[in-house]
């Protein structure tokens, strides 16, 4: 823990925020700040800290992959109820490295042809290839979460889906993906404001869907939802990680320290030069 980024957290987010066995949904406060013991004015500087942290990490983990083609990637999945802060993450988290670094898939509602195969197929697609930081903005769970909860499949149908995502995780894992799934847990007062304030603000009308207030009615299924999913599916090699969400500048915080940490501990190292270094200066000194 010696990164200026991690000054005002008392472990690794890894292991704070990690679903780990006895863990109850119910008992996470979405307004808390767990491990980490900063304000919010700390939070912003920290955050700056951990993208001069981040940026090097994302490079040494591309460059590696030019030279080693079975070198490591990391996947980061992002579940959440509507307006919890995916997008903030994206784009303050994710979108501080170099892009070219990056594969991000957004899984909505599935086509007809994506219907026509098994809930994995599309999945399996966008697994993020050696040297990439892949992000799923929702995911494979959305199957076993608004499936269930809603009814779109058969309930052995549902139960087999979690033995079947565990398996591909494990494949996926041990192909050198580093999993980090995360659930942004917002409080259904706090999801009621910043619905609001998408009505209230003609530049984000855009971003409000009817359907959301649907789904707030459902919420206490919803959770029951994360609750088994957690406990069928966060894994040795794939844990979940829950993340409280009431705080935007906290979830940023927590996400970008989950990913940080992960790229430090697969330590990706600079590729060594495959020509002669010293020949090449001379050459092009005399060119």
């Amino acid at each position: 823990m010696t990164a200026k980024s991690n000054h005002h957290w008392a472990a690794a987010a890894l292991d704070v925020l990690r679903v780990g066995e006895g863990f109850r949904l119910a008992d996470v406060d979405p307004h808390s700040t767990p491990g980490y013991s900063g304000s919010k004015a700390d939070a912003q500087d920290d955050l700056a800290a951990g993208v001069d942290e981040l940026d090097p990490l994302q490079e040494r983990l591309f460059a590696q992959s030019r030279v080693e083609p079975a070198s490591a990637s990391v996947l980061l999945v992002l579940q959440a109820m509507d307006s919890a802060g995916k997008g903030g993450i994206i784009r303050h988290v994710v979108g501080s490295v170099d892009p070219q670094g990056v594969m991000l898939a957004a899984f909505k509602k599935p086509t007809k042809e994506e219907l026509a195969h098994d809930f994995l197929w599309r999945i399996q697609q966008r697994v993020p290839t050696p040297g990439m930081i892949g992000v799923f903005d929702r995911s494979h769970y959305e199957d076993v979460l608004i499936g269930r909860v809603r009814s779109l499949a058969p309930a052995d149908e549902i139960e087999r889906r979690y033995d079947a995502i565990n398996e591909f995780e494990k494949r996926v894992t041990d192909a050198g993906t580093r999993v980090v799934k995360v659930m942004l847990h917002i409080s259904p007062d706090e999801q009621r404001e910043r619905l609001m304030e998408r009505l209230d603000r003609p530049d984000k009308h855009w971003k409000y869907n009817p359907g959301d207030v649907d789904e707030r009615a459902l919420w206490p299924q919803y959770m029951d939802a994360y609750q088994i999913a957690f406990e069928r599916t966060s894994t040795d090699h794939a844990p979940w990680h829950v993340v409280p969400a009431d705080r935007k500048w906290y979830a940023r915080l927590a996400v970008q320290a989950l990913l940080r940490e992960t790229l430090e501990r697969i330590d990706p190292q600079w590729p060594t030069a495959t020509f002669d270094v010293e020949a090449e200066k001379a050459r092009l000194a005399a060119s």
